[in-house]
């Protein structure tokens, strides 16, 4: 059984000549054993680490780096990555996930430079780790590091008391505060274990922020707080934005808007002002405002779950299905990719341009995903649904000229939203990018395109800050990063 990933088909490996923007990054690497890279999507982060990887290779003593990455990573992007480059054939990675797990977690793992795993195997990997006599791992790199963003989550403290073995730690993101500021702290404590923001986040928190909203859950930064953050913080990683180091093609985004039909808008308005609906003859209730609004958006899309248990849903609408195909005739045939949040969705979708419509969701098998990936880059798939918490992350998928985004469903996570726009829109893409968003008229959808502009300015002033914060204090003391 193998456990490294080869491919037949891709393109011979080639130099990697490295941007001044990507030596300094290697630098500030190697300056750093704790260190976070916030570069955008299609800065390199991933051949960055390998480089440093191929550096430390030759030291003595050498101990392979432990990769914590999304699944779809671990096989799609490490992997190829290594074998895309000349300078990085010698270095060897195995993946640690299903059947590959016992063979990748042998007494051959110093054949290796990397083992990559996602966050579910994490905890089967720093087990079997700690089993041994010594430890054998010298770097953590947490890929897609807001998969550590909350401190209560079970991957995390999995994580917690294993921070300490590793010399060196590093965080990767293009997105390290998608829903806010509070999303710092599992991440920076991964660096420095709590120095810069707090031992616990209902510290960082009482320090930092407010309570506000409906019986106090929701936290907004004190006044002059955010300033404090960033400076806490600057030490710790390096900013990197697109818009300094990349020529990017315009991006042109349009809202869409539509209309519910009668019937959909009674039922629509049932729910949002009384949370139960008679949905053709099945009562659907809607337990809570949360559960309320997840229906409210699958009304606007055009379905609805009448049993979670079973996944049985109703028909209600196809306004968003006909302004897709609209849109998708407007291209003129040129590759589409299309988001959708539910599995209704994408089946209702599938029914109009056709049962074999490829879509990239949940459980899809890992092989078939990067089957799907290559197919769309090589130009053979017109038309490739995916879920935006599925394909979000870590996937290049910029090689189609002219393709180009819908928005058919809408979601509240700013991360899924930017990361799958920047799947297409980034360094390496020929021609403009298109994003139409469809819009549900007087519904959720409208709330939602409010919420994703303000989580837009709350990332972007994160990101902003860092970097004015490292020319604005030259003569701290601190060790400030300058880009």
């Amino acid at each position: 059984m193998k456990t490294e990933i080869t491919y037949a088909n891709v393109t011979p490996p080639i130099r990697w000549q490295p941007k001044p923007y990507q030596l300094k990054a290697l630098k500030f690497l190697a300056e750093h054993g704790a260190a976070g890279l916030f570069l955008d999507p299609g800065l390199g982060k991933t051949s960055i680490t390998l480089a440093e990887q191929k550096v430390l290779q030759g030291q003595q003593g050498f101990q392979p780096a432990l990769v914590v990455a999304p699944l779809r990573a671990c096989y799609e992007v490490w992997p190829v990555e290594q074998a895309k480059w000349l300078d990085f054939v010698s270095l060897r990675v195995a993946v640690a996930h299903g059947s590959t797990m016992s063979v990748a977690l042998s007494q051959k793992l110093n054949q290796y430079h990397l083992v990559v795993t996602n966050p579910e195997s994490l905890p089967r990997v720093l087990g079997w780790a700690a089993a041994q006599r010594r430890w054998p791992f010298d770097s953590l790199v947490i890929d897609e590091s807001t998969q550590f963003k909350n401190s209560q989550t079970v991957r995390f403290k999995v994580l917690k008391p294993y921070l300490s073995r590793f010399r060196r730690r590093r965080i990767l993101t293009g997105t390290p505060a998608p829903n806010g500021l509070l999303d710092l702290f599992g991440q920076l404590f991964i660096l420095d274990g709590g120095r810069a923001l707090g031992q616990y986040i209902t510290q960082y928190r009482l320090r930092f922020f407010s309570p506000t909203g409906y019986g106090g859950y929701t936290w907004v930064p004190q006044t002059g707080s955010e300033e404090k953050i960033y400076a806490a913080v600057a030490h710790l990683v390096l900013r990197m934005s697109e818009a300094d180091y990349l020529d990017l093609p315009p991006k042109i985004v349009t809202d869409i808007a539509v209309s519910l039909p009668p019937k959909a808008r009674k039922i629509y308005n049932d729910l949002e002002a009384h949370l139960i609906a008679d949905v053709l003859g099945n009562v659907v209730t809607a337990a809570n405002v949360a559960v309320a609004s997840m229906k409210c958006r699958q009304v606007a899309n055009g379905g609805l779950y009448s049993s979670a248990a079973t996944g049985t849903w109703v028909k209600l609408h196809d306004a968003k299905t006909d302004a897709v195909a609209e849109r998708i005739d407007e291209r003129g045939g040129k590759p589409v990719l299309v988001a959708v949040d539910f599995h209704h969705d994408a089946a209702r979708l599938r029914k109009r341009f056709g049962a074999r419509t490829p879509y990239l969701g949940a459980g899809l098998d890992p092989v078939e995903f990067g089957r799907t990936i290559r197919a769309w880059n090589a130009g053979d798939v017109p038309i490739l649904l995916a879920n935006p918490a599925t394909a979000a992350r870590s996937l290049n998928m910029q090689g189609v000229p002219g393709s180009s985004v819908i928005l058919h469903s809408l979601t509240y996570n700013y991360e899924h939203y930017d990361q799958l726009i920047r799947r297409v829109w980034r360094q390496g893409r020929r021609g403009r990018v298109f994003v139409d968003r469809i819009v549900a008229r007087d519904t959720v959808d409208e709330a939602i395109v409010g919420a994703l502009g303000s989580k837009a300015r709350t990332q972007g002033a994160l990101l902003a800050a860092l970097r004015a914060y490292a020319y604005r204090r030259p003569g701290s003391g601190r060790r400030i990063t300058v880009y």
